[in-house]
């Protein structure tokens, strides 16, 4: 089951989702009654601190079988894909191809979960890690949550099914999804799985500003979805797991941990279509930056300078007049990190293929292959549909990204990447 969410900057207004078969289990006035409807243990989960302004606080009260404070102890899960080390430093524009998915062995969500590059520190909660998931089986009665930020994650191929304390989500490529910190959920898939996970250390996600765009436009309120409360009351045996401080750590429990009954709240998991994406586009001279792509953004405490941005390049149409339309070459004091979930990129002809990535980082220059040029400098300019069967999108960053180990030598490393610019003539003449 999934229901709406209007999706408000700052989450000013309560969500409040009751599970269908305990009618009145949210109480009527105080969060933490002394006996709560059904027996029902309250809980809250605080997602910013107590004491930040009531525009930007967020929480949200759970009334469950169980607390979450009955497990045993916490103890290290041992090596994984993940890691926040990214001791790899390499200012060389970088592309993977697809990135393997698993064929043989059992490999679920977290399992198949592997950093790809980074910045930051998790001690002073500032920065940044990307990820990307391969995995090919459920989570058997085990769930995860991050105690080290927010996931925002991006499926490219196969849908995941994932359980929440908040009821459930099916989320499919072309669509997103967001799982904030410290929200316990668990992955279920059909057949193989692969996608992105941008993860934030700082603040949460929010909707841009507009600015001079106005009221409407970019992702509206309206289109984001979380889920409706279904509790799962089973005594059995659970494994939870968590990122702390980088690393991986796992607890046992006799209950599941998605018994809640009800919530209310203003922190909450949600998702996205990123086909309701409302495109703003240049209609007279030249196009406009890829700011106006963002779909959500985690903003640092510089004005207008994002930790992480997330932005979307969808089908939509090009009528600039007497420009160069493709993506202009540039260098940026941004990291860019950017996935392919289906089609063909505008900007690439060869080599950027749908699962894997690609990434440039501060004031590395890039810009479109040789081929893409030539065509684009000398195609008749008329109304034309770009990007047709094609999802792209970015995750931009204020900070310097470094690789993990893991990613600096996989064989998905395409060591001949910048070849795809050698074509570039010299066209200068006087006259």
């Amino acid at each position: 089951m999934e229901g709406s969410l209007k999706y408000l900057k700052g989450f000013g207004n309560e969500f409040a989702s009751e599970d269908s078969r305990c009618t009145g289990a949210l109480p009527d006035g105080q969060n933490t009654p002394q006996k709560c409807p059904y027996g029902l243990y309250a809980e809250q989960l605080s997602g910013t601190a107590f004491t930040a302004p009531r525009s930007v606080n967020r929480r949200t009260w759970f009334y469950r079988i169980k607390p979450s404070v009955c497990h045993g102890p916490y103890k290290s899960f041992g090596d994984s894909g993940l890691t926040h080390e990214f001791t790899k430093i390499d200012p060389n524009p970088l592309r993977w191809g697809a990135f393997d998915l698993p064929l043989s062995e059992n490999v679920n969500f977290i399992q198949g979960m592997n950093t790809v590059c980074g910045a930051g520190n998790l001690n002073t909660r500032n920065g940044l890690a990307i990820h990307v998931y391969l995995c090919n089986s459920s989570m058997i009665n085990s769930a995860f949550y991050n105690s080290d930020g927010d996931f925002l994650i991006v499926p490219q191929h196969g849908k995941i099914h994932i359980t929440t304390e908040f009821g459930k989500m099916n989320v499919i490529p072309d669509e997103i999804c967001v799982i904030q910190q410290g929200m316990k959920f668990s992955v279920n898939v059909e057949g193989t799985a692969r996608g992105y996970i941008l993860e934030v250390f700082d603040n949460h996600f929010e909707l841009p500003n507009l600015g001079p765009i106005g009221a409407n436009g970019l992702a509206e309120p309206r289109d984001f979805w979380t889920p409706v409360a279904v509790y799962d009351d089973r005594d059995v045996y659970y494994t939870i797991h968590t990122k702390y401080q980088g690393h991986l750590f796992s607890f046992n429990q006799n209950h599941s941990p998605f018994n809640v009954v009800a919530w209310r709240g203003n922190y909450v998991p949600y998702k996205y279509n990123l086909n309701k994406f409302m495109v703003i586009n240049s209609v007279s001279v030249d196009h406009c930056d890829p700011s106006i792509f963002t779909v959500l953004t985690c903003p640092s405490s510089k004005s207008g300078t994002a930790i992480a941005d997330f932005v979307v390049f969808p089908p939509r149409w090009s009528v600039q007049e007497n420009t160069f339309r493709p993506p202009y070459y540039h260098r940026n004091c941004m990291s860019e990190f950017m996935g392919l979930i289906k089609g063909k990129y505008e900007a690439k002809d060869n080599g950027f293929q749908p699962g894997g990535a690609s990434l440039h980082t501060i004031m590395t220059a890039h810009g479109p292959d040789f081929s893409c040029f030539e065509r684009a400098s000398n195609v008749q300019l008329k109304p034309e549909k770009i990007a047709e069967g094609t999802m792209a999108f970015m995750f931009e960053s204020s900070l310097c990204m470094g690789l993990t180990r893991w990613a600096a030598s996989s064989c998905k490393l395409d060591k001949d990447y910048y070849k795809c610019w050698d074509g570039l003539k010299k066209h200068f003449h006087q006259s």
